[in-house]
């Protein structure tokens, strides 16, 4: 039996990178189809993967630890998981079920590294993410229902502006930076909430209209939330909600001066934070040259490199790597430790999943006609893969570090919620331009058969309602 371990150990670490490669090509392999009936055979062979790989972690794990606790928990994660996969596809049939499964995926990978870090974390991150799930099966439905969401531009900026806010004045000092609120001892990170709704304010003012006035109404703004956190000192949200505006402003207007604008400002402002914030100092310093200062502000991102490389393609295996040595593993390094025990195979792999996902987002923009809800899918698909970016760009020493989360894999209950809930607004999203579509299709039949539509009929009705991205009948569809 001890042999048996061994061996299954030794060759898990080519079976986990194998499955997840088979899983990222049928990411992309989605896209050759235009429907989602047509993609049904890619959805099962991925949810048949993905249970592959979640299952070939936790026998690792048992292996390594001969403790049944976690083979229970890797029960109860497999119920929750599957059951919302399979939920979500009967309540929302016309759902985008690519977002759903690369959802639960790396739902799935994060409780196996946490497992393997700290089981109390990992449960933790558990139960926080189950709720968020069931939260997330009643969002597409929401979307569908609430058709006032385009005109609650300033109903968001205040929420938002009021959160970070509060933040700023009763929120906890964390390595540097203010980010986190406890209230009756739980502990959650505002700005991560406030990403969503400042996505939601920047497309509801901009998708009225893009002129010149607007552009620079929703600038300031979108100038108070960033000096909000940028006076908290957390810089990566910051970061996060610049790029973020630029972008958007640039899908709804089109002018590619606002994207050299955006790039002049940014590289200015992060001169001003490098010389205000000593903090920001010292990770650069880390950044530009750990080796030299190894044992305090380089102490962090040399460990994390030292991981990386030892775990080499295809990884040690799980409990065979020092992951723990590296502090705050389970939030900002997160990477680090997936790539020393499971490969660099595997983490490029990860990667691809979130690319696929982001990909997705884009997708839904460019096909939506709506220009409220274009803006909105783009917006949440920038905020997403950027902080992927700067998440896994950090860990591996390609820009200084952020301290952001890596979406569903890190360590962060807040993160996980706002994740999940991001993914599940663009899945439903795919609900709405399913609608869309039948509505235009209605509002054509009268004309395929020759005849005119009455005045009175739904065809004419919704005539020109989808015609017009910047009118400001948009948000009264869906």
């Amino acid at each position: 039996m001890q042999a048996f371990m061994v061996y299954y150990t030794e060759l898990s670490k080519y079976f986990l990178a194998l499955m997840i490669a088979f899983y990222a090509y049928e990411g992309f392999a989605v896209f050759r189809f235009d429907s989602e009936e047509r993609r049904t055979n890619i959805y099962i062979r991925q949810n048949i993967l993905m249970a592959l790989i979640h299952l070939g972690c936790f026998i690792s794990i048992f292996f390594a630890t001969q403790n049944l606790d976690y083979l229970f928990f890797y029960f109860f994660q497999l119920i929750v998981l599957y059951a919302f996969i399979v939920l979500f596809r009967l309540i929302y049939p016309k759902a985008n079920r690519l977002l759903v499964n690369n959802m639960c995926l790396l739902l799935s990978i994060g409780f196996a590294i946490l497992t393997r870090l700290s089981y109390n974390r990992a449960m933790r991150q558990f139960l926080i993410a189950t709720a968020s799930l069931a939260m997330a099966l009643c969002v597409p439905y929401l979307l569908r229902k609430l058709k006032i969401l385009s005109k609650l531009t300033w109903l968001y900026a205040a929420t938002g502006a009021l959160m970070l806010l509060a933040v700023y004045v009763l929120g906890e000092t964390h390595y540097g930076s203010r980010r986190m609120i406890s209230i009756a001892g739980v502990s959650f990170q505002p700005s991560e909430l406030v990403k969503l709704l400042f996505v939601f304010f920047v497309a509801a003012a901009l998708y009225k209209s893009s002129d010149i006035k607007q552009v620079v109404l929703t600038m300031l703004v979108a100038a108070f939330h960033v000096i909000i956190l940028v006076a908290s000192r957390d810089l990566g949200s910051a970061l996060i909600f610049f790029v973020v505006f630029v972008m958007m402003v640039y899908l709804a207007t089109g002018q590619w001066w606002y994207l050299i604008a955006g790039a002049l400002g940014g590289s200015a402002a992060a001169v001003v934070a490098y010389h205000l914030f000593s903090h920001v100092q010292v990770r650069v310093q880390a950044f530009m040259d750990p080796w030299s200062v190894i044992d305090s502000q380089g102490y962090q991102i040399t460990q994390s490199l030292f991981a990386i490389s030892s775990g080499g393609l295809f990884g040690l295996g799980f409990y065979k790597g020092q992951p723990t040595s590296i502090p705050i593993v389970e939030a900002d390094f997160i990477f680090s430790a997936m790539a020393e025990e499971l490969g660099l195979v595997f983490c490029i792999c990860v990667i691809l999943v979130c690319l696929s996902s982001f990909i997705m987002f884009m997708n839904l923009a460019v096909r939506f006609k709506e220009r409220f809800y274009q803006l909105v899918a783009f917006g949440l698909g920038i905020t997403y893969i950027f902080q992927v970016f700067l998440a896994i760009g950090g860990g591996v020493k390609f820009i200084p570090m952020t301290g952001l989360t890596l979406p569903f894999i890190s360590y962060g209950g807040t993160s996980v919620l706002v994740s999940i809930i991001m993914f599940a607004i663009v899945a439903g999203l795919y609900v709405l331009r399913s609608d869309e579509g039948k509505i235009k299709t209605r509002r054509d039949i009268p004309r395929r058969a020759g005849a005119k539509a009455p005045p009175s009929s739904p065809a004419n009705k919704t005539e020109g309602k989808f015609e017009d991205g910047q009118n400001g009948q948009n948000g009264q569809n869906g």
